[in-house]
């Protein structure tokens, strides 16, 4: 079986639309249902549901769809490979990334890349510390920028120690006026995201006593920062989001705990894309970058 029929398919459950299909793999709707048809015939069972919201998969389509994507991850490595034999790197390189991340590290380090590599080609995903670790772990990004803990099928490699600060209203003062303390943060109510509540937020959260009823959500940095501006509650939020705000300490006040508290960030690739040229290159100019950046915190050993 010819493998453009296992990309469409791909395309099609991640885009979750014949149409959004078509456009991104640049042929008409028209193709991607005969394609489809022909795939389904092959297969012996349907592959989506569709109704007027898009296309859903069908149990038995979830199945195989982790068995197609390492079909094309496969295929993606032969060719690169066989271009480093011939002494070229191309390809298409799909890279998720944090906002923050997106934000502080991102600009430069594919500006420097693409002066090396201008025949790769960079697809460029940003979502929250979940998602990325979730395209990751399913084989829809080759390399992703997230925090501790992920999965074990995956290749990390430590960046730095992000610690993590509380943003509070410009009139609230901690009892010792440098650092806050449990006392401190007693029956406050906090404002974070909700996709990445699980990870280091949690986890200082719970070591702070905060209860689940004391807290509000919000999208994004920038809306936690507006509404404890606002007098509407706390956040926290890691040094490297706060960079991204120059102007916050006009906005309101930011503390350090009383303990130390971090989210450690990476730079991670499943296992099977980790021998990709294309890979080993981005990771060689990740790994320059960082060590231009931190100096002395790296935690990359090299």
């Amino acid at each position: 079986m010819a493998i453009y029929p296992y990309q469409i398919f791909a395309t099609v459950a991640e885009t979750k639309t014949y149409y959004q299909a078509a456009e991104r793999l640049n042929i008409t709707p028209s193709a991607v249902s005969h394609a489809i048809a022909q795939l389904e015939h092959e297969l012996g069972f349907p592959l989506f549901i569709r109704n007027r919201n898009g296309s859903t998969l069908t149990p038995n389509a979830q199945q195989i769809l982790p068995y197609v994507r390492e079909v094309l991850n496969a295929e993606n490595r032969l060719h690169q490979e066989i271009d480093n034999i011939n002494g070229l790197v191309r390809g298409t390189l799909r890279i998720g990334a944090f906002s923050s991340a997106s934000v502080q590290w991102l600009p430069t380090i594919l500006q420097q890349f693409r002066r090396s590599y201008p025949e790769i080609t960079i697809q460029l995903v940003q979502g929250s510390l979940n998602d990325i670790a979730e395209k990751l772990r399913q084989g829809q990004l080759d390399i992703g920028f997230t925090a501790l803990p992920v999965d074990a099928q995956l290749v990390t490699y430590p960046l730095i120690l992000d610690t993590l600060f509380t943003v509070a209203p410009k009139d609230f003062r901690p009892q010792n006026a440098q650092f806050v303390t449990e006392h401190d943060l007693r029956d406050k109510t906090f404002i974070l995201q909700e996709s990445d509540y699980d990870r280091a937020t949690k986890a200082t959260l719970d070591q702070y006593k905060v209860t689940s009823n004391s807290l509000t959500y919000t999208i994004d940095d920038p809306s936690i920062i507006a509404m404890v501006e606002s007098g509407l509650g706390f956040g926290i939020l890691p040094a490297l989001s706060l960079t991204s705000f120059p102007d916050y300490h006009d906005k309101v006040n930011v503390y350090a705990f009383d303990q130390d508290v971090f989210r450690t960030l990476v730079v991670a690739t499943p296992k099977s894309q980790a021998s990709s040229p294309v890979v080993k290159a981005m990771l060689a100019q990740i790994l320059t970058f960082m060590l231009a950046q931190y100096p002395h915190d790296l935690l990359w050993s090299h």
